[in-house]
């Protein structure tokens, strides 16, 4: 339970990046030892800077952070692990948390991975991890320092629904302070007791008590009495302009009425409150499937043998799956069984057993965004997709997507990783798939977005083979098929 301690405070904290990208402007908020806070905010308003502030990796333009004591330590657990460490050892790598190397550094590890229900070898390098063994490795990273902050940006992707249980349940023990990243609402649900909420409009940072969904119950009741109020507001200014006409063209004495009408008027609308525009939803959308011609077998995809993970090693199971148009299959199976190296070796073409048809468009949702280049601009990614280029309906698609003009001329790599995911969604619409690979298509995304999502993939026409942990997002799409590697 969270103490009267302050152990993090910002006193009016103001940060941006260059004079086009404001984040917080004079912010204020204080953070009691033992907290377990949410941080909320729309893709791209800058929860991560955050955390890179409290982590002294920025500075800020204006304004003081202060650590109680000055000592206090902070460890991070990032979303991804940076591509230039990929070929360092498990132990090198945790070896590099330390100023100095311990002495007990193979104990400490062990400590550590077994918090997070994790066995490998420390020999074994980071690249040779599944998607879901890296997500554990990231959590272990930051709980090996044994620090008196934990940052967790989103903990929860490419884990299964034991990882996530298994984390769960340490937080919930944990005694120091967890400030956490996330878009599952049900994980922040278990063992949150306040949430920090950055507004992308105001760049204020907005402090409430009270578990993640009653919280966001509370901000969405706010948002209403705001509309609410604004529209009584409203009215009345309506009103008041037009009584000022009516006495204006009466003129003499009524035309000071008139004038102390408009004084009015404009004070209201001075008064009127600015309503939070909360994370906006993605509209709604269609991915087009690819139109194959007359001659075409409708094999989209055959898969005669699937390569697996068996305690460790590869092994080839033999299998008897066609997708066809409007297949959709879905590929499960615990953590570390092979299920993104397979999807990966399709999209790559270096999958044994494994026939795709000709001239298949493939559409790939990689959960790292590792193929994504980072110093293109997203207009540039979007406009490579394009069968036939207009610039008009890029952009069109784009904004449906929350993707504006300043995005799409930004660098990839500048991107919030929410942000390359919707731009992996945008890439879909526009490149009209026959078939797509999805590899938890959830990761990163908001989830306000996911029934948007969901339905849109429910409706594909297209060949689609998925992965995704998250049950309550896979009910909502129809499956025909799944092949479970865990048990081929």
């Amino acid at each position: 339970m969270p103490n009267d301690q302050v152990v993090l405070r910002f006193s009016e904290v103001s940060f941006n990046y260059g004079e086009t990208r404001p984040i917080l402007d004079e912010a204020s908020f204080s953070v009691r030892k033992g907290s377990k806070l949410a941080l909320m905010g729309q893709n791209g308003a800058g929860k991560s800077t955050l955390f890179k502030l409290i982590m002294g990796e920025l500075k800020p333009v204006s304004g003081s952070i202060f650590r109680t004591p000055p000592e206090a330590t902070v460890g991070i657990g990032r979303q991804v692990i940076p591509p230039e460490q990929l070929d360092l050892t498990v132990r090198d790598w945790f070896a590099g948390t330390f100023a100095s190397v311990p002495y007990n550094l193979d104990k400490r590890i062990a400590e550590a991975l077994d918090a997070v229900s994790l066995r490998t070898e420390l020999t074994k390098t980071l690249r040779r991890h599944s998607g879901g063994q890296q997500a554990r490795l990231l959590l272990a990273y930051a709980i090996i320092q044994d620090p008196d902050i934990l940052l967790l940006d989103e903990p929860t992707n490419n884990l299964d629904q034991e990882g996530i249980d298994h984390l769960t349940g340490f937080l919930m023990l944990h005694e120091k302070t967890v400030i956490v990243i996330s878009h599952d609402a049900d994980f922040l649900n278990a063992f949150t007791d306040g949430v920090l909420y950055l507004d992308v409009h105001t760049r204020k940072i907005e402090q409430y008590v009270g578990n993640y969904l009653n919280v966001v119950e509370e901000i969405a009741e706010r948002i209403e009495r705001e509309r609410a109020q604004n529209a009584r507001a409203e009215a009345q200014i309506r009103q008041k302009k037009e009584q000022a006409e009516v006495f204006a063209h009466k003129g003499g004495k009524l035309r000071s009425v008139a004038k102390r009408m408009r004084e009015a008027a404009a004070e209201a609308e001075e008064g009127m409150v600015e309503v939070r525009r909360e994370d906006k939803t993605i509209r709604a959308f269609d991915i087009p499937a690819q139109e194959f011609p007359p001659e075409f077998n409708g094999k989209v995809l055959e898969i005669t043998r699937v390569g697996v993970i068996r305690d460790g090693e590869p092994v080839s199971r033999d299998l008897d799956v066609t997708l066809r148009r409007k297949s959709h299959v879905l590929l499960s199976g615990p953590n570390s069984s092979g299920k993104s190296f397979f999807l990966d070796a399709i999209h790559s073409g270096q999958a044994g057993g494994v026939k795709l048809g000709d001239g298949v468009r493939v559409g790939y949702y990689r959960q790292d965004f590792s193929f994504l280049e980072p110093d293109k601009t997203a207009f540039d990614l979007l406009d490579g997709v394009m069968m036939q280029k207009d610039e008009q309906k890029l952009r069109s698609t784009a904004a449906g997507f929350l993707l504006d003009g300043k995005v799409l001329a930004s660098r990839v790599g500048s991107l919030s990783e929410g942000q390359k995911g919707l731009l992996l969604f945008t890439s879909l619409v526009l490149m009209r798939p026959g078939l797509l690979l999805l590899d938890e298509p959830t990761n990163h995304i908001n989830f306000r977005h996911l029934p948007v999502i969901a339905a849109a993939l429910d409706a594909y026409e297209g060949a689609l083979l998925m992965v995704s942990h998250i049950p309550d997002f896979v009910s909502k799409i129809r499956v025909d098929e799944t092949i479970d590697l865990g048990k081929v």
